[in-house]
């Protein structure tokens, strides 16, 4: 096992300078990494050996054809391991992103009958809302006072529509809050009222990693996406996890190349999953990229990263909760810390201008505005009907929001207090 505070080695770009407006050059602070990781340069290095071999997959029968295909459906099995899928029962099935991913289970589940229900937390990302919105009824569950899940809720939706839920779908962890959701708990809750349950794992695999089928009884997951380039692998793909069933006895929302076994003028004999829902060339580098991903992070350790991650959040907290005028919009929980997310505003400075200021003049990226969740934003920032209104006939216009900072497992308390002096400096000269 490595040092934690030796990861830095493990990245490509994390020493590059960036140019401020004072005409200087800095070495970029990048704590926006719940949007995209950099890369690996286990990946980059990975790629770089294996483009020579790069070739078409499936059906070539030239060597390098053939060992790029065994090289891809190697990499099924690497994903499978990272996340304890038994591929037995369930399938992995390559997508572009968990976007891609969410909305190909959307297409797949659809039927002719509206009346299906989707219950789905008000926490989401557009990406788990927007695509179930036009082809269900969407059921959202309930929030705390401190924008957590209510379980309490929860159940009692689950008995007021029992038999009618096609799929209860849920961030493993927000990208707003960094809050992590009882997956496993709402797993069993989920399976003892006869439903199904999706984790959009985007946030959570790269930090705490997830368990699809736990020892306990009835805590399986039944779905799960994810994204690569959140992982320290770009190169655009992402994962699909799920039950064989569906997959087998479902025609993918896109077809074409390499989704059949025969076609005539008149009837398609659809080809077996997973190569069914994979239509078109795949995206073998991608894939590559991801896999050798999940190798590093399992040299590393996903508890190690979850530790270290959080031990970052907490020290940020506590000097950022000293600074006059700063507010904090996710609770500190000791017993659930939750992923490597703060996000906070300064009181009298818009969102916008904050994270300008943070890039501008001191070479720290962060990310401000709404994270594609915009109900949960405007429902931590208490924002009014009529504001909300104001919004929607003037979507152009500057809207409130949050800036937020993410950890990646690279990141340093020496970075953390350069933010925290930046802080300072920029409320004590506004």
């Amino acid at each position: 096992m490595y040092n934690i505070l030796d990861l830095r080695h493990f990245i490509l770009g994390v020493d590059t300078k960036v140019p401020l407006k004072n005409g200087y050059m800095t070495t970029q602070i990048n704590f926006d990494n719940a949007a995209t990781t950099p890369p690996f340069i286990s990946v980059m290095k990975k790629i770089n050996e294996f483009a020579p071999w790069y070739s078409s997959i499936h059906r070539g029968t030239g060597y390098k054809s053939k060992f790029s295909t065994q090289i891809y459906e190697f990499c099924r099995k690497v994903v499978a391991q990272f996340v304890n899928a038994d591929l037995q029962t369930q399938d992995v099935i390559f997508v572009k992103n968990t976007t891609e991913a969410i909305n190909k289970l959307s297409y797949l589940l659809k039927n002719d009958d509206n009346k299906d229900i989707i219950l789905c937390s008000a926490m989401e990302h557009h990406s788990n809302d927007l695509p179930w919105r036009d082809k269900f009824t969407v059921i959202y569950i309930d929030l705390d006072k401190n924008g957590r899940i209510s379980l309490t809720d929860f159940e009692d939706k689950l008995k007021k529509y029992e038999g009618r839920i096609k799929l209860v779908t849920v961030t493993g962890a927000s990208n707003v809050t960094g809050y992590v959701n009882p997956i496993y708990e709402m797993a069993e809750l989920t399976h003892k009222y006869g439903s199904k349950i999706l984790i959009d794992g985007a946030q959570l695999i790269p930090h705490r990693g997830l368990d699809m089928n736990p020892s306990s009884i009835n805590c399986n997951i039944d779905f799960l996406a994810f994204s690569a380039h959140k992982m320290y692998a770009p190169f655009g793909a992402g994962v699909l996890i799920g039950p064989k069933a569906l997959f087998k006895n479902t025609i993918s929302e896109q077809t074409g190349g390499g989704t059949v076994k025969i076609v005539t003028p008149n009837k398609v004999i659809w080809d077996e999953s997973p190569e069914n829902q994979e239509a078109g060339t795949p995206n073998l580098i991608g894939v590559i990229a991801l896999c050798e991903a999940i190798n590093t992070l399992n040299l590393i350790g996903m508890k190690k990263i979850d530790s270290y991650e959080n031990s970052l959040k907490k020290y940020t907290i506590e000097k950022m909760s000293l600074i006059k005028d700063i507010e904090i919009y996710s609770k500190l929980d000791n017993l659930n810390p939750g992923v490597g997310i703060i996000p906070f505003n300064i009181k009298g400075i818009p969102h916008e201008v904050t994270a300008s200021l943070l890039s501008d003049y001191f070479g720290i990226a962060v990310r401000n505005g709404c994270f594609c969740a915009h109900p949960y934003v405007e429902r931590l920032l208490d924002v009014s009907e009529d504001e909300l209104e104001k919004m929607i006939k003037n979507p152009s216009a500057n809207k409130r929001g949050i800036v937020r900072i993410s950890f990646g497992l690279y990141n340093n308390y020496r970075e953390i207090d350069v933010l925290v002096n930046a802080l300072n400096y920029i409320i004590k000269t506004k």
